[in-house]
């Protein structure tokens, strides 16, 4: 059967600041609230764990400002990450089903397996693992009212949802979060799914190309340093989605921030193609890149090739 599991959590960070954080864990998970919907949207049942912290003990002064739990409840009621974990994902796949993430946002699922692989969990999560940000498909679901993503709080005032438990509790936002999916066009939406990137390919082979009805994405694996992710071919390569027509740039690629980095290609069958180019930092410090490929007007094409103009104008200042 196919579920939909609507996943929030909430965290403690290092209360003496990040510098003192332990490599590989900035942030600790002490709360896991998750909705399970029927494949029509429809709540079925609700999950919520507290985690005693063991490794960030006391509250950050910021998440004790926000979250709805004080240190007595979280030591006296927090069971083990492990066993949270472990009866988590029993209820997410129990009976065969074949539960696809929901989250508000995309940074929930990383932290997750962050503190999965800290803990020794072992992942029963599928690679590559896509779900649904939520609040990206909000955002589309508003056709461009909202400038930047909104935060779950106006989503919920704007959809006219009751707010009747407050935000910041990871059971409650899990609660909003799924009938926001409820209230807007999930099957229109539905090709819209995101890449989590936690686990990279681990080979040129498994290098991840997803297409969209309006764009498509790629992932590399992780490279020890920019200039030999640079070095490959496919990473600066511009390819048409609709015809997979290697092209030629009409921008070659640039930054003026030397991480996201643009350019123009054409195809001659469908015109103009804008790339963006994200580069990204994991954990150990290696580098993959992100990029995604639309197609644009020529009016846009001709906005990026004058905008590689003004940044050049001004690197010669």
């Amino acid at each position: 059967m196919q579920t939909y599991i609507v996943l929030d959590l909430e965290w403690n960070q290092c209360a003496t600041g990040k510098e003192a954080s332990v490599p590989g864990l900035p942030f600790e998970i002490i709360e896991i609230g998750a909705v399970k919907l029927d494949e029509n949207f429809s709540k079925i049942s609700t999950f919520r764990r507290i985690i005693r912290p063991v490794v960030y003990e006391k509250l950050h002064f910021r998440v004790l400002e926000v979250v709805n739990l004080g240190v007595k409840e979280l030591r006296q009621s927090g069971c083990t990450f492990n066993q949270a974990c472990s009866e988590f994902f029993d209820w997410c796949y129990m009976e065969g089903e074949k539960p696809i993430f929901c989250t508000w946002g995309e940074m929930d699922l990383p932290q997750l397996e962050r503190n999965m692989t800290y803990f020794n969990v072992d992942s029963p999560l599928p690679y590559p693992l896509l779900y649904y940000d939520i609040q990206k498909l909000y955002t589309m679901h508003t056709e461009g009212h909202h400038k930047t993503a909104a935060p779950l709080d106006k989503a919920v005032d704007e959809l006219d949802i009751i707010d009747d438990g407050g935000f910041h509790s990871a059971v409650n936002d899990a609660l909003y979060t799924a009938q926001v999916m409820q209230r807007i066009d999930m099957h229109k939406l539905r090709p819209y799914m995101s890449l989590d990137c936690y686990r990279l390919p681990a080979s040129a082979e498994e290098e991840i190309y997803l297409v969209f009805p309006d764009y498509s994405k790629y992932v590399s694996r992780a490279y020890d340093s920019k200039e030999e992710c640079f070095a490959e071919k496919t990473t600066k390569d511009m390819l048409c989605y609709r015809c997979n027509r290697l092209l030629r740039k009409t921008v070659g690629w640039f930054s003026s921030n030397q991480r996201l980095y643009h350019c123009v290609a054409y195809c001659p069958e469908h015109g103009f193609l804008k790339g963006k180019l994200r580069v990204r930092h994991t954990d150990d410090d290696k580098v993959y890149v992100v990029k995604t490929i639309k197609m644009v007007s020529e009016a846009k094409a001709k906005a990026v090739s004058d905008y590689r103009d003004e940044i050049k104008s001004r690197k010669k200042k």
